[in-house]
Formats: structure tokens, sequence, C-alpha cells
């Protein structure tokens, strides 16, 4: 299995409009966070969690061709606004399989209602198959490919985390409840939330992440969703050993 960070940062991404901190006018590549996605390439299956707001850039910096499937983990604008950029990929391999929990589906389908209910001439639409997932109910994405959906609340919205064998990616969350504690256990890889130094209400800050590393013991993690707060150089040297900040196009292949 091979991981590409598509983007790593949070919704204003990084740097953050206006802003003239350590970090937005940082010169380390590792301090400039498109809006976070994931890309995931396995027994000759290709996905992303998310079309972020940055997707259009993402696939064109990556040179996406191609995608057998699309995971939504909630329907937040830094997560699901770039849906529409999948139409290039369906102009020429058709419709793409999008899978979203029940939440989910009722926003996409209010906001991207042209979609499922065209009252527009010309110009193109994507194309997608719409599958709901429920929690703890595994899928296959090809033949090889197991995917098992995991409830994590952000707030209080549900979102879908998502276990590909032994890897896992749960950003967005404030809490993991403790059936999706059980289901994140026996990791090689955990990919986690982690928006800032300080606490915040919907996110994880770094004190909570690392309780959660420390509960479930993968043999790596990486910390994703990151804000302006988080300096990569820097900050880097509060982490134990096992867990990194993750940053844009970083790839890690399953050992």
């Amino acid at each position: 299995m091979r991981l590409t960070f598509l983007g790593t940062g949070t919704s204003t991404g990084v740097p953050s409009i206006g802003c003239e901190c350590e970090t937005c006018t940082s010169t380390d590549a590792r301090d400039k966070r498109l809006r976070v996605s994931i890309l995931i390439e396995h027994a000759g299956q290709t996905l992303i969690v998310d079309t972020s707001a940055d997707f259009r850039q993402q696939a064109l910096r990556q040179g996406i061709k191609w995608l057998d499937a699309v995971l939504i983990t909630h329907c937040h604008v830094d997560h699901v606004f770039g849906l529409d950029d999948i139409r290039p990929i369906n102009f020429r391999h058709g419709p793409i399989g999008l899978y979203a929990n029940r939440v989910a589906w009722k926003d996409i389908r209010r906001i991207f209602k042209y979609i499922f209910e065209p009252s527009h001439f010309g110009g193109g639409l994507p194309q997608i198959v719409p599958h709901t997932v429920e929690p703890g109910a595994t899928f296959c994405v090809g033949k090889e490919l197991e995917v098992t959906p995991l409830e994590v609340i952000h707030g209080r919205l549900p979102v879908i985390a998502y276990r590909f064998n032994d890897f896992a990616y749960a950003t967005d969350l404030s809490e993991i409840p403790p059936a999706t504690m059980e289901g994140l256990r026996g990791l090689d890889v955990l990919v986690l939330d982690c928006l800032r130094l300080k606490p915040h209400a919907t996110h994880l800050s770094l004190e909570r992440a690392l309780e959660y590393v420390n509960q479930l013991k993968p043999r790596r993690t990486y910390l994703t969703h990151i804000a302006h707060d988080i300096k990569h150089a820097r900050d880097s040297q509060l982490l134990p050993p096992g867990v990194e900040f993750a940053y844009d196009e970083l790839v890690i292949n399953d050992e």
C-alpha cells in the first residue's frame, strides 16, 4: 500500500490569507499546507479520501489520472468543495464511486443539488455512483483493498474515519468513541487529527492526540489537519519517537 498526503492543512490552508506569523512566512516547504486529503494506491486500485477545496491543484501536482473511488469523511467545505473537479476524470473514465455516511449524504445532495437534479444546459456534471457507509460495515474497493468505516466525533458531528488493512485515517475529530478505539488497534500506520498546540472545541490538540496515540499504540503515527500554530521544524521536537507531523507530498509505503 502506498499513501500520499495530498494536503495536511486546516480549513484555511497554510499560509493563511493575510497572516504574517512565523509559520505562514516560513520558507520550509513542510509549512505549506493545502487542505487535507490523502491518496491511497493498492493492488491496482486508486482512491482518495475527501475532495478537498484544493483538489484540482493536488491532482495536477500529483499527476492523478484515474480514481476508482472517493471516500468522504464529512461534508465540511474544506473536505468536499473539490468534488466538481473530478469531471475531467469522468470525461475519460466514467462515473466514480462516492462513499459517505448518511449525515454527509444529506449535505452533499443539498450542496451539489445540480449533480442529482440537473437543471442547467451546457457544461459537464460530476458523475458519481452513491454508496452509503455504516460504521463497522467493511466493504471492498477492487478485490484486495478492504475498507472499514469507523465513527469519530467532530464536536457534535459524526465523522467517518477509514481503516485500510493495517492503516487508518482519522481526521477532524475531538473524540474517539470506545467502539472505534477497538477498531483502531493493531495498526502499522495511524494518521490522526492534530489542529494545534492549544485545546480546541472540535479538533484534537497535540496533547490530546498524543494521549490517543499512547492508548492505541500504532507502530507509526502521522499528525495532520495542521493549523499555522504549528511550525514543522520547531514543533517536531515536541513529538515522541514514532510520531511525526505529516506534510504535503509525503509518501508512506507499507513495509
